[in-house]
C-alpha cells in the first residue's frame, strides 16, 4: 500500500508490526516477522530516513514509530516535495534545450542549401523535421526491399505522423513486391491512410517535407555521402513535380501484377532494357533495380531470349529499334 510513496514492501511490514506492538524490540521484529536481523536493520534505516521511525526518547536502545496519519502526511509531503523539484529540474532542461538549439544552429541556418555529411547527421535532421511536418510528406524509397531493422525503426515514426493527419506518399521500387517484410509493412501503412505505389527505378533517395524542403541523396550509389538540404523555392518546386510526375505512372503497391505492355514486357524489365541499351553492367542494373545480381542476370537472360539477340547490349539496341522506347 505504501509503495507507491516510496517505502518498500519490507519496510511496510516492520512499520506495520512496530504500531501493533510498539514495545518489540530488533529480535522481536525478527520473531514475529520471520526477517533476518539485517533486513530489520535495513527497514529500520529506510523509516528513519522517511521520517517514520525514530530513536524512543525514553529508551534509546528501542525505537518509536510514528502515529500512521501523521506519517500518511510525511510521506505525501515528501512526494508533493520530489514532484516540485522534478518539475524544476524539467524547466530547467528546457530552458538548456533551448540553448543549446540556438548554439548549435547550423551556421547559415536560413541558408536554401545545406550539407549532411554521413548516415547519422541525416537520421538526426530526419527526426528533428518530421516533428515538424503538418501536412504532407513525399518520399522516393530506392534500394529494394526494405530490411526488418530499418521497418522497425521506421514504423513508430510513419504510424504517428498518420495518425495526426499528415498525408504521406511513398514510392518504392517494383522489386520490393516481392518481399514479405516490405509488403506488409506498406499494408499496415495503407490501412492509416498512407498511399504507397511502386516504380522500376528511381532517380534518387529523396524526401519533401510541406513542399517546403527537400533532403535529397548527395550520392544516389552510396547512402553513407549523407545527404543536401535543399530550401530554395524553385528547386523544391521542381522536385516536387519530378515527385509527381514519378507519382503518376507508378503502380498501387496494392496492386496484384504489374502491367505488360504490347511486347508482353512489364514496367521493370523496360527499365532493365533501357539500362542494358546504356552498356550498364548486371551488377548496375542489380542496383538500380533493386535486385541481387542473380535476378538482374535473370531478367537479362529473359529480355534476350524475348528479342532474339545474342548479348545484353544487342537487346537494348533492338528494342530501341523496334520504338520500345527512345534510346
Amino acid at each position: 500500500m505504501f509503495d507507491v510513496l516510496g517505502m518498500d514492501a519490507t519496510a511496510e511490514v516492520v512499520y506495520r508490526e512496530m504500531l501493533a506492538h510498539p514495545q518489540d524490540g530488533v529480535a522481536d521484529l525478527m520473531y514475529r516477522l520471520q526477517l533476518t536481523e539485517q533486513a530489520v536493520l535495513t527497514a529500520l534505516d529506510t523509516l528513519s530516513e522517511l521520517a517514520l521511525v525514530r530513536h524512543s526518547s525514553e529508551d534509546l536502545q528501542r525505537f518509536h514509530a510514528v502515529d500512521a496519519h501523521l506519517a500518511a502526511e510525511i510521506l505525501l509531503s515528501r512526494q508533493r516535495a520530489e514532484l516540485a523539484a522534478q518539475q524544476q529540474r524539467v524547466q530547467e532542461a528546457q530552458a538548456a534545450v533551448v540553448q543549446i538549439k540556438s548554439e548549435f544552429t547550423h551556421e547559415g541556418g536560413g541558408d536554401e542549401s545545406q550539407r549532411l555529411k554521413g548516415v547519422d547527421r541525416v537520421r538526426d535532421y530526419l527526426a528533428n523535421l518530421y516533428d515538424r511536418v503538418e501536412d504532407e510528406l513525399l518520399t522516393f524509397a530506392p534500394g529494394g526491399a526494405q530490411t526488418a531493422a530499418n521497418v522497425r525503426n521506421s514504423r513508430p515514426l510513419a504510424e504517428d505522423l498518420l495518425e495526426h493527419g499528415v498525408r504521406m506518399r511513398t514510392v518504392y521500387l517494383d522489386s520490393a513486391r516481392n518481399d514479405p517484410v516490405t509488403v506488409a509493412h506498406a499494408d499496415r501503412l495503407a490501412a492509416l491512410g498512407g498511399r504507397i505505389r511502386t516504380a522500376p527505378a528511381l532517380p534518387n533517395r529523396m524526401i519533401i517535407c510541406d513542399r517546403r524542403i527537400a533532403i535529397v541523396a548527395a550520392d544516389p550509389d552510396d547512402t553513407g555521402a549523407g545527404a543536401v538540404v535543399l530550401q530554395t523555392p524553385g528547386v523544391v518546386s521542381s522536385l516536387c513535380a519530378l515527385f509527381e510526375s514519378v507519382w503518376q505512372s507508378a503502380q498501387p503497391m496494392g496492386a496484384t501484377t504489374l502491367p505488360a505492355d504490347e511486347q508482353g514486357l512489364n514496367p521493370q524489365q523496360m527499365e532493365a532494357l533501357r539500362l542494358l541499351s546504356l552498356g550498364h553492367t548486371d551488377e548496375s542494373v542489380a542496383a538500380r533495380l533493386g535486385v541481387s545480381a542473380r535476378t538482374a542476370r535473370r531478367i537479362a537472360t529473359k529480355l534476350m531470349g524475348h528479342l532474339g539477340a545474342r548479348s545484353r547490349f544487342q537487346a537494348g539496341v533492338q528494342a530501341a529499334a523496334r520504338g520500345l522506347f527512345r534510346p
